[in-house]
């Protein structure tokens, strides 16, 4: 084990027990439901179910982002104890918190010179984000050094392939994700969009399809087309949902169908709360490795 702290934010979605098992810290996030505030702590203070629960009655959500000052607080015990450390950003395209991250980041540097804190933009969100930071555990655990990792996680980021889609357009539109023409077109024509997080980490809408089952259909072919060795791909595939088990698990059927060698090694996790407070329920999200975005 690197001699070095691996952390991440808790919009990476995933569960705590498997942060804990590879050894990945993680800075909370906030989120405020019809006002109250609560901390981004992966589903220990309100459960997903109950959180996508109240999103469905009504309830108005809205979202903090971790700023320089927690930033500092959270990276100064580990500089204190000797470590470095590596930190990887929820995508700069859809937060600031990377910028909060830089911020704290050379203030600390003054502090501590003898230290390094490197900070890496994922370009990514949700259980994609995840997805890097396990491949970023792999190989820490193989021996590279800090300054090799971070260098790792920027030639490698735009491999991590992000596809989304939502029964549900509501949020999206509230958020500004899509046009309120484009909710409303979907809404009366039960149109699913299938977006993708283009180079820069945003949430870009892609194709307009009809129907919940066939928006399915096209995620699962659409990861055969992107992954690396297409049907042969045997590398990590992540999906994640919005209080939509069903949908997530019929993209997992699907994808298992397409790519045998991924037969019951596609892993579901919950979109949580910080990026889940901006879709709303509904969305099922297909991550993996594959071709580089390049728009």
């Amino acid at each position: 084990m690197q001699n070095y702290i691996l952390c991440c934010g808790s919009t990476a979605d995933l569960s705590a027990q498997r942060l804990k098992e590879r050894s990945i810290e993680y800075i909370p996030f906030h989120f405020f439901l019809d006002g109250k505030e609560y901390t981004d702590n992966l589903g220990q203070t309100i459960t997903y179910p109950d959180f996508y629960a109240a999103m469905a009655r009504g309830a108005m959500t809205r979202t903090s982002q971790t700023n320089a000052d927690e930033f500092e607080k959270a990276f100064t015990p580990w500089l204190e104890s000797g470590k470095d450390i590596v930190y990887v950003s929820l995508s700069s395209g859809i937060s600031g918190s990377y910028n909060s991250a830089l911020i704290a980041q050379k203030a600390l540097e003054e502090k501590f010179p003898e230290r390094k804190v490197y900070i890496v933009d994922s370009l990514g969100a949700s259980s994609g984000y995840g997805l890097l930071m396990e491949e970023l555990a792999d190989r820490r655990d193989q021996g590279m050094s800090a300054a090799e990792l971070a260098a790792w996680a920027e030639q490698n980021r735009l491999r991590v392939n992000h596809w989304f889609f939502s029964t549900d357009l509501t949020f999206y539109v509230r958020g500004g994700r899509i046009s309120k023409a484009m909710g409303w077109f979907g809404t009366i024509f039960r149109i699913c969009p299938l977006l993708n997080m283009d180079n820069l980490g945003r949430l870009i809408p892609r194709r307009k399809i009809r129907t919940k089952a066939k928006v399915i259909q096209e995620i699962a072919a659409t990861m055969v087309e992107y992954a690396d060795n297409g049907t042969a791909y045997n590398g990590r595939c992540y999906i994640s949902h919005a209080a939509c088990l069903d949908d997530a698990v019929a993209v997992k059927n699907l994808v298992e169908k397409y790519i045998p060698a991924l037969k019951n090694k596609v892993e579901i996790f919950d979109v949580g709360t910080t990026i889940g407070a901006h879709t709303g329920p509904g969305t099922v999200a297909l991550f993996f490795l594959g071709k580089v975005r390049q728009d």
